[in-house]
């Protein structure tokens, strides 16, 4: 049985998880970075030395930025839609130049209402991580964004061209899937074969009610600590269903009810909370 003075504080569990959010721009920033260097080095349009410097540069305005962005604080801060747009358009201007994906951008309305900071960072990694998933896929060659704002909800759509496959249980969406949920946000994937996929995405302006934290109110039945420990583990849903014994379904249908109990935006928040915290005793 574990005490009430051995329970983490409010305060440490709310550094915790802004500490695994840090960690998870970090990644979207990296993965931008790398996928932007690989375009350039793969490219034919180029000779080896250009390539090389390109690559440069690019790594250099990374370090730069990265630098820059361990002194900002956004959880406070506003920004108009079409400044945070046009961040977006930067992040994936080198995925755009080298490589072979022809993104075009629709400009969202100059009136719109200014984000919060943390809907608009949200809504970058949403976008990146959704073009990088096409881009996995290798099989689009066009993927057409845009933003618009009601006043109410940052309205996104992304769609491209290629086989139209994808489904919203897609793993590639997983991550976008958790990131819309924690903004009590809304995702909509339609996809047509052969003609390509669509994504639409509602994210409310406002910021969600935070859910009190797991330890202090909610108990864990002992198949949610079994696929928490599996989670925290770094295990993905195949891995965990193939351990317990159970269908992938059942996994996401657990690890959707952990992050809500939690309080966590993704699977990476909700390993970093296991680590630090001991919740009680599962229910008998």
């Amino acid at each position: 049985m574990v005490s009430e003075d051995q329970l983490p504080s409010p305060a440490s569990r709310a550094l915790t998880l802004e500490h695994a959010r840090a960690i998870g721009e970090q990644a979207d920033r990296h993965a931008v970075t790398l996928e932007s260097l690989l375009a350039m080095l793969r490219s034919t349009r180029l000779e080896d030395k250009a390539a090389r410097m390109m690559a440069i540069d690019v790594a250099t305005t990374a370090l730069v930025g990265l630098r820059m962005a361990t002194d900002q604080q956004r959880s406070t801060t506003l920004e108009p839609v079409v400044g945070a747009f046009a961040r977006l358009r930067n992040d994936l201007r080198p995925l755009a130049r080298f490589g072979k994906l022809d993104v075009q951008f629709v400009e969202p309305p100059t009136t719109g209402r200014a984000l919060p900071g943390e809907v608009a960072h949200a809504a970058r990694a949403i976008v990146r991580s959704a073009v990088l998933a096409f881009v996995d896929t290798g099989q689009s060659q066009r993927v057409r964004i845009q933003w618009d704002c009601d006043g109410f909800n940052l309205l996104i759509g992304i769609r491209d061209d290629g086989q139209g496959e994808l489904t919203v249980h897609d793993d590639a969406l997983r991550p976008i899937a958790e990131r819309v949920a924690s903004l009590n946000g809304e995702l909509a994937v339609s996809a047509v074969a052969g003609w390509g996929s669509s994504l639409e995405i509602r994210l409310p302006l406002d910021p969600p009610v935070e859910p009190q934290p797991l330890a202090d109110t909610v108990e864990l039945s002992r198949r949610e600590r079994e696929v928490l420990s599996l989670v925290s583990s770094g295990a993905r849903n195949r891995e965990i269903a193939v351990e317990l014994a159970i269908s992938e379904n059942t996994v996401k249908f657990h690890v959707s009810n952990l992050l809500a109990k939690a309080g966590a935006r993704s699977r990476g928040e909700l390993a970093a909370l296991s680590r630090s915290m001991q919740s009680r005793p599962p229910a008998q």
